[in-house]
């Protein structure tokens, strides 16, 4: 075994551990403390592991009802934004690309937010708003790709300009939609601004097919996406079907995107940070990143939703700004960083 590919595997074994870690403080913090091996043994009893061990009921109800699901669905929304935003970011070529900054978050929020106000949520078995928000979102991301597209290329500054001219198009249709919602116009607000209140495992056992399938057709495409990380007229000549593989990837993004969007509503910047620092640290090569960025995107939303939970309790912030605060810096960064490159290039 190569040094290289050791270091991969610590690597993955340390962001398995500090995902863990994260699961296991996220269970324990709150209202009520709940020890970790308290947890750990109730959950070894549910799972038929071990006999029921001497712990209130009322830490059973809180670990099963609120905290674990929450933890949990945290885990599966961090890994689909992350996911989501490594293959718009291998698509695009661009270290920018974030499903919320090119707007496909907005628009699977549109989607699921006319859904909602229709009254279809409940349609197809529950399936009404992941799939009114996946169609939200492919759209949005086809409007994107073809505005920000000059040429053969997709350049930063149309890329960011094509993507905050249609979020804001976006956001006008979700403003007009919210004025005939009555009573809910509150709660699909604070949906908006991204959370993970008030779930449970209904919305969890909803989205985990969606992300399962789209982590799936991520891998798929990994290694499409490497060849095309070449340029385009190279990996056509490599055999890539470019124009195929375009419209395979915005979809495998727009799915996972709008997986995370129909129970999280719009958290951005996570799709952001998680591949791009991944990415110096592991390479560019898509399939090893993929394995990285589905470890540390969960730990990464875990831990920005504790947070959110605990620094103003018992209120609690919306997650999205959370990430917000975080990314919002990281990406004025990135965005200085490539006028730098692209000045020294000319």
């Amino acid at each position: 075994m190569s040094a290289a590919s050791r270091r991969y595997r610590r690597l993955l074994a340390a962001l398995a551990v500090a995902l863990v870690a994260s699961a296991l403080l996220a269970v324990a913090v709150g209202a009520v403390w709940i020890s970790p091996v308290d947890a750990a043994r109730l959950i070894a009893w549910k799972l038929g592991l071990s006999a029921r061990p001497p712990v209130p009921h009322s830490t059973e109800v809180i670990l099963f009802q609120l905290r674990l699901p929450r933890v949990l669905l945290a885990g599966v929304v961090g890994a689909a934004l992350a996911a989501s935003g490594l293959v718009f970011q291998g698509l695009f070529r661009n270290p920018l690309a974030d499903p919320a900054i090119v707007g496909v978050s907005s628009g699977a929020a549109l989607g699921a937010v006319a859904v909602i106000v229709l009254g279809g949520a409940g349609a197809l078995g529950g399936y009404g708003v992941p799939l009114a928000a996946f169609v939200g979102a492919l759209l949005a991301a086809f409007l994107v790709f073809r505005l920000a597209r000059i040429g053969p290329t997709v350049h930063v500054a149309t890329l960011l300009l094509a993507g905050i001219a249609v979020a804001a198009i976006i956001s006008a249709v979700i403003s007009l939609l919210m004025s005939f919602s009555g009573e809910e116009v509150r709660s699909i607000y604070r949906w908006l601004l991204g959370g993970l209140q008030a779930r449970g495992w209904t919305s969890l056992w909803q989205v985990v097919p969606l992300v399962l399938l789209g982590m799936a057709a991520a891998a798929l495409t990994a290694h499409e996406l490497n060849v095309v990380s070449l340029g385009e007229e190279r990996a056509a000549q490599l055999g890539v079907e470019v124009d195929r593989l375009k419209r395979r990837a915005v979809a495998v993004g727009s799915l996972l995107a709008a997986a995370a969007v129909s129970v999280a509503g719009v958290i951005g910047f996570v799709g952001l940070m998680t591949p791009h620092v991944l990415r110096l640290i592991v390479g560019a090569d898509h399939r090893r990143l993929l394995p990285a960025v589905l470890l540390a995107g969960p730990t990464l939303l875990i831990l920005a939703d504790l947070v959110a939970r605990v620094a103003l309790a018992p209120e609690e912030l919306p997650v999205g700004a959370i990430t917000a605060l975080l990314g919002g810096p990281f990406f004025l960064f990135l965005l200085r960083r490539e006028r730098k490159a692209a000045g020294a290039r000319a």
